[in-house]
């Protein structure tokens, strides 16, 4: 072996060892693979970074943006409330989780749909009384396979489209890969479903969580033009979202203490609502609800640049002994307080007319300037700032759905490339409104993308050195001359890699070792190709694989092993599926 191919057999070594063993950040770890090659002499810069412009890569980031824009009107938490409704059992409540979960994922990046959804559905299971354990992993299995029906639903799918673009001059059509996809994803939420029973772990008692001294009164207006007016208390799942509990409502100078069940909110109602600062932060962005307060309308920023933040009263601060309204604390600050938290004593009346003590604890709608300005305040003991607690802009919701349902006709109709197509919605969604340039900024996962690029300058040189022959080579003298065996031998080649270390990387380090397969056969290079797509997307049988199942990990309450038992089975039968379905779709 040349002395490139050995030093670049043992940066990959060190690299996949480091990436099972040890908890360096995986981006950080191919940066370094990348510049050991391009030191070694292995690489040319330009051969080094050219993973930053590949097409497939940049596509990835600007669909972030994309997402970002869905995320900021609320779009995707209003539908997901929608479609979930009542559950009538635990197979049904399963089948309306995975199939808008796999559904979204064929066109939204799936991680932001998972990272959207584990919210409202720790609250329906609760609402429901249905094991969280048994909807978080098919939640996020759903998404992964979902991701698998469109060229955009998985970020996967679009690497392999970039690197066939720069081998051939052509990718993937938009939906190509859904002729394995759909069954795939068919198949696998059917099975997952059926065998949830017994493969999926009960909930398993947790430690009861130390109660938070801090929980907050709140006031808010219900909006007569949201979804909330004319709903039941029950209907609405106000008193069930993450342990809030609806105190009263006021309506028209009466007050309703003991609010049951069965009353039915009208617009302009006054709700009195307490509970913790995540669940106060989750109010303030519901869809149909606004700030009681009409002095968060009056301040110069727009609502959209605004953030929520924390701030304890002094004892030397001059709001001591005067009501919020007395201390004209928005011409004060310019800053409006949305809640009260005052040592876990539940709070009555209504907010502006609370008298503030020394140690309250206030929760404010201000310009994330506010903590700047007052963090060595006398006036505050402390002033800490909430992060991304800005308020969604509801009203733009359906614009960003016609944008993104553009997008996708677009790129599915051929009259735009992936890439211009998702530049274009992102534009859009800039121009109107529906986020910021910093919402937009901030949205790109950038750990992702670089392993993603660097990934690929780890793979050219695993190419140009030989490597990537020699490893098909080897397969193939383990798997004969018949092209399915090679293929399987592929298939499990990427699903091992995406088992251990991301399944972007996985694509990129196994797409040569298939394209030399392919070459050594004789055979159309594809069925290889498709087969690394569907293998690496599938990485369900360990947390680690993907990052939605890292997401619900925790809040499905998982061992590593619940992984293992759920995910091998499930692997086996996409397996199964994917490689009966490619070679008739894509022939040797």
């Amino acid at each position: 072996m040349a002395p490139d191919a050995l030093l670049t057999t043992g940066v990959l070594v060190i690299l996949l060892s480091a990436l099972v063993l040890t908890r360096v950040s995986p981006d950080a770890l191919f940066l370094a693979a990348l510049t050991a090659l391009l030191l070694g002499g292995v690489l040319t810069p330009a051969q080094a970074f050219a993973g930053f412009a590949n097409e497939g890569v940049v596509t990835v980031a600007v669909l972030y943006v994309v997402v970002a824009g869905l995320r900021e009107t609320g779009g995707v938490q209003h539908i997901s409330r929608v479609l979930l409704g009542r559950p009538g059992g635990l197979a049904v409540a399963q089948l309306r989780l995975t199939a808008p979960g796999a559904f979204f994922s064929a066109f939204l990046n799936n991680t932001p749909i998972v990272a959207m959804l584990i919210p409202a559905v720790r609250d329906w299971a609760k609402t429901h009384g249905l094991p969280v354990s048994k909807l978080m992993m098919p939640l996020s299995y759903a998404a992964m396979l979902g991701g698998l029906c469109t060229l955009v639903g998985t970020s996967p799918t679009l690497v392999a489209h970039g690197l066939l673009i720069e081998r051939r001059g052509s990718g993937l059509g938009f939906f190509e890969i859904a002729w394995v996809g759909v069954p795939v994803a068919v198949i696998g939420v059917a099975f997952m479903i059926g065998t949830s029973r017994w493969l999926l772990p009960a909930d398993r008692p947790r430690p009861a969580p130390f109660g938070d001294p801090r929980e907050y009164t709140v006031e808010m207006t219900v909006d007569g033009s949201g979804p909330l007016a004319g709903a039941t208390v029950a209907d609405s799942r106000l008193a069930d979202e993450s342990g809030l509990q609806l105190i009263e409502v006021h309506r028209d100078g009466e007050v309703y203490p003991a609010v049951a069940p069965t009353l039915r909110l009208h617009a302009g109602d006054r709700l009195v609502l307490a509970g913790a600062v995540g669940s106060v932060i989750d109010l303030q962005r519901r869809h149909g609800l606004t700030p009681a307060t009409d002095q968060v309308f009056k301040l110069d920023a727009p609502r959209s640049e605004r953030t929520l933040i924390e701030a304890v009263v002094s004892d030397s601060s001059p709001l001591v002994g005067r009501s919020i309204r007395e201390g004209r604390f928005r011409s004060r600050y310019d800053a409006v307080v949305v809640a009260v938290a005052r040592n876990g004593v539940r709070l009555g009346g209504q907010l502006r007319d609370t008298i503030l003590r020394p140690g309250d604890t206030l929760l404010l709608e201000a310009t994330p300037s506010f903590a700047d300005r007052h963090a060595h305040s006398r006036d505050f003991f402390l002033v800490s700032p909430l992060p991304d607690t800005h308020p969604l802009r509801f009203e733009r919701a359906a614009l960003a759905l016609t944008v993104l349902a553009a997008m996708v006709t677009l790129a599915a109709l051929g009259l735009l490339s992936m890439l211009q197509a998702a530049l274009l919605a992102a534009c859009a969604l800039l121009a109107t409104g529906c986020m910021s340039v910093t919402a937009a900024r901030n949205s790109v996962n950038w750990p992702v993308i670089v392993v993603i690029a660097s990934a690929i300058g780890v793979g050219q040189a695993m190419e140009t050195t030989g490597l990537a022959s020699a490893v098909a080579t080897t397969l193939v003298g383990l798997a004969g001359d018949d092209p399915l065996a090679n293929l399987v031998a592929v298939f499990a080649l990427a699903a091992l890699f995406s088992q251990v270390i991301t399944n972007n990387a996985a694509v990129v380090l196994v797409f040569p070792v298939g394209v030399s397969v392919a070459a050594g056969l004789g055979v159309d290079p594809m069925p290889f190709v498709i087969a690394i797509v569907v293998a690496a997307a599938g990485a369900v049988a360990t947390p680690i694989g993907y990052q939605t199942n890292l997401m619900v990990y925790g809040p499905g309450g998982y061992r590593f092993t619940d992984f293992l038992r759920a995910g091998l089975p499930l692997l086996a039968v996409t397996a199964t599926v994917a490689l009966l379905v490619i070679p008739r779709v894509w022939p040797f």
